[in-house]
């Protein structure tokens, strides 16, 4: 039986290279469900499931389990996602090139320690046991990497400030020659990425995240060969600088992360200069409110956030936290809102959310794709409460 532009599972399996079994495995597994089934039970495939087999054979390949991979990918093909996953798949493949070459740099360090000493240093075991290791980590990189994009995605396409937050954020840090920077939590390092042919000589700056992986993607957005930067893997709630350090510390959308926000601030004062400013974003009460709407509505049990990050520290009562640590602490507001006219950025930003969506939306993807299609058709309007602190020590 031939159905115009259908495959069989014979047929697909053979043009992608894989077993049958494979196919019917990942079918059973509801990893990869066949596109058409017959009343006769024959299992029929498209040219576009070729994409989402794509995905997954790569991200076993990377060492990822089918259960894993479940939650990773979206059946859509439309453009957006597409692009977005192929993104990702490139960081993943760059982060295990890197990862492949510590581990053979440490196996032949170990060989050769052993080969000249005639003993086994245990030191260097433990560093290959780390190195081999990392699927964990691997895995919440990539959940990282791609909740960052689908939030920075929706904003880059649809914002109405053309001036962009990174550029605005940067063009109040009032960055001079021979200043020496810190900034905390830098995830990627998209802001000084943005920002690269605006900084002056002479100046120093250090990028910091609890985040190996997220490290990494800044040096590769930056250059490691960019001398002006260093990137040191640290918890910001003991930051390994001496008093009096810096002449500014910027930390964008992170303090409400962190668990002891008081102690980094005290952490953030001790090593600036006295008089050195510090500069942190943050979102108030009614920033994305109609995402949260336009979910709700479409299912009310559904809940993006089970914490209201703003309430830990926001506009609201940002400047209350920081009162007994910095002075002069003025609230500068980043004027914008998103006018989106297209499902698809839209609902990776809500996929991308710590709340529970994926319960509840993955099973009904379709019928949450028309929802928010039909939302979108004339533009959906989502309002940004968002700026800075800037305040001295």
């Amino acid at each position: 039986m031939k159905i115009e532009g259908y495959y069989s599972s014979g047929e697909f399996a053979r043009m992608a290279n894989v077993t049958l079994r494979t196919i019917r495995y990942y079918d059973k597994q509801n990893v990869l469900k066949p596109s058409l089934v017959t009343e006769a039970g024959a299992r029929f495939y498209t040219e576009e499931d070729f994409a989402r087999l794509q995905q997954i054979l790569l991200l076993k390949y990377l060492g990822f389990s089918l259960e894993d991979i479940k939650g990773m990918i979206i059946d859509d093909p439309d453009y957006h996602f597409m692009l977005d996953s192929l993104n990702i798949q490139l960081k993943l493949v760059k982060d295990r090139i890197e990862q492949m070459q510590l581990v053979e740099q440490a196996i032949q360090d170990t060989a050769e320690a052993i080969r000249t000493e005639k003993i086994i240093d245990w030191s260097r075991m433990l560093k290959l046991i780390h190195l081999t290791g990392m699927e964990k980590s691997f895995k919440n990189q990539y959940q990282d990497a791609s909740n960052i994009s689908a939030r920075i995605n929706l904003h880059s396409l649809y914002s109405q400030n053309k001036q962009g937050w990174f550029p605005w954020i940067y063009e109040h840090m009032r960055v001079v020659s021979g200043m020496r920077i810190l900034e905390i939590g830098c995830g990627d390092g998209e802001l000084w990425k943005q920002n690269l042919k605006s900084l002056p000589d002479g100046i120093s700056i250090s990028l910091s995240d609890i985040s190996e992986g997220m490290l990494r993607d800044a040096r590769r957005k930056i250059g490691a060969e960019d001398a002006r930067f260093d990137f040191f893997e640290f918890d910001c709630h003991n930051i390994p600088y001496e008093d009096g350090t810096f002449e500014m510390v910027a930390a964008n959308h992170m303090l409400f992360y962190c668990m002891d926000i008081e102690n980094v601030c005290r952490e953030v004062r001790r090593v600036l200069k006295p008089g050195g400013k510090f500069v942190c974003g943050t979102y108030g009460g009614d920033h994305m409110k109609e995402v949260n709407g336009l979910v709700q509505k479409f299912d009310e049990r559904i809940v993006l956030s089970a914490e209201k990050l703003y309430e830990r520290f926001g506009r609201e009562n940002g400047r209350q936290i920081l009162e007994p640590y910095f002075s002069n602490i003025q609230w500068v507001q980043y004027e914008d809102k998103l006018i989106v006219p297209e499902p698809e950025p839209l609902i990776a930003y809500i996929l991308s959310c710590h709340g529970n969506q994926g319960q509840h939306l993955l099973n009904r993807y379709s019928e949450f794709r028309s929802y928010v299609k039909k939302r979108t058709e004339k533009g959906f309007k989502i309002t940004k409460d968002a700026g800075i602190f800037i305040c001295r020590s």
